[in-house]
């Protein structure tokens, strides 16, 4: 084992983020951790020999030789959800260091430009915008939704980004020229691989997904003297959109409707809220599923605030058609591997972004529990190691 394999890089960042309170990793674009692992990314991708960069979205280019066009690229992303696995992210960056570093010391040399990326706010966990490096970089993100994002705290993207020496955040036409080919490794979010016997797949596409915003505004008053006929809950409203998501999803076969956070305000335990805010995450096989889901859930959530005394809204704050991989590159990939299963993924990634731009293709990892966006996340050392070997052989067909 040398010290660029992926498992022996996989125990070099174990430690970085840990959640002692939700368990498994927080680490979010621009806090200390996200910064140690930037900087250990930078430090392990010169060691190798390569050159790195950053561009004006946060995005971390390590270059095999000298940038240009038609560059063969590929990694993942270094940020997690909050409470995340140790894998989903990482593990495309430390397979795209070990590939490098095998065929380097086999002699091979990319015959077109060669690029390891390390997109930023992948998860949107800080921000709210999922595949935020990417989708700033592609000019998905325009400059006045760009201007209102702000965290948890009221901090603006764009002034954290000033803060990180970035002052200039937005479409980049000159870094998006220079990709030929997007190739993402990942650990798979699922277990199909677990039942189809193979530690490898090549991805087909991506369920279309978007994210909503719901608002529930209230009476705040005190739990112990207000009488219930008295009150104004938002948190009723907001109940009933979490039991709305989950039916109107059940009826829609293939469809997940999830609110999985949740903010009450001021949030004390013997307080009636004066504000309920959640944010609601869709994915379905059809714009139309998705927007019926969405419709269902807002119904309901107007009709239970009006019932309570409360006011409603419902704002989209993302959304992502059904994304297909390049069909000629999944199957090149899949023959390449030896005819190994390609499957679809409810999961969003940076690649789906780039798809619209770029011909792009994902490998996707075996998961033995099928749990993602949770400490039990994972994928056995042998599925690891079988990812890079699989990436060693793609970048030497593609590059």
């Amino acid at each position: 084992m040398t010290e660029f394999d992926a498992l022996q890089l996989l125990r070099e960042i174990e430690d970085v983020g840990r959640d002692g309170r939700r368990g498994g990793y927080s680490r979010h674009v621009f806090d200390d951790a996200e910064r140690d692992l930037r900087d250990w990314f930078v430090e392990r991708a010169q060691r190798l020999g390569l050159r790195v960069t950053t561009d004006r979205n946060a995005n971390l280019w390590a270059w095999w030789g000298e940038p240009g066009p038609d560059a063969f690229v590929t990694g993942s992303h270094l940020d997690s959800v909050p409470g995340g696995g140790a894998h989903d992210g990482p593990l495309g960056v430390v397979s795209a260091l070990a590939a490098v570093e095998r065929l380097r010391a086999g002699g091979f040399v990319p015959s077109r430009p060669f690029a390891v990326v390390v997109f930023a706010e992948e998860e949107g966990s800080r921000f709210g915008v999922a595949c935020l490096g990417s989708r700033l970089l592609s000019g998905a993100m325009t400059p006045d939704r760009l201007a209102q994002l702000t965290d948890a705290s009221g901090q603006r993207y764009i002034d954290v980004a000033r803060d990180a020496s970035l002052p200039d955040p937005g479409y980049d036409a000159e870094a998006l020229s220079r990709i030929g080919v997007y190739v993402e490794l990942h650990v798979e979010q699922g277990k199909g691989l677990i039942d189809l016997g193979s530690p490898v797949a090549v991805g087909s596409s991506i369920l279309e997904h978007g994210r909503w915003r719901i608002d529930v505004r209230g009476q705040g008053n005190h739990a112990g003297t207000t009488e219930i006929a008295d009150r104004h809950d938002p948190m009723l409203p907001a109940a009933a959109a979490v039991l709305a998501a989950r039916r109107a999803a059940l009826v829609r076969i293939g469809s997940r409707a999830t609110i999985g956070r949740l903010e009450p305000m001021p949030g004390g335990t013997n307080v009636i809220a004066s504000r309920v805010s959640a944010w609601m995450d869709v994915r379905a096989d059809s714009g139309a599923d998705t927007r019926d889901i969405v419709d269902e859930v807002r119904a309901a959530v107007v009709e239970a605030a009006a019932a309570e005394g409360c006011e409603a809204s419902v704002i989209e704050e993302s959304y992502s058609g059904e994304v297909l991989f390049d069909p000629q590159l999944r199957d090149r990939i899949a023959t390449t591997l030896g005819g190994v299963p390609v499957l679809p993924t409810g999961a969003g990634h940076d690649a789906g972004v780039l798809a619209a731009h770029v011909p792009t293709a994902m490998l996707f990892v075996r998961n033995p529990s099928g749990v993602s966006h949770a400490p039990e996340e994972g994928a056995d050392d042998a599925a690891v190691q079988a990812g890079v070997d699989a990436l060693v052989r793609t970048i030497e067909d593609l590059s």
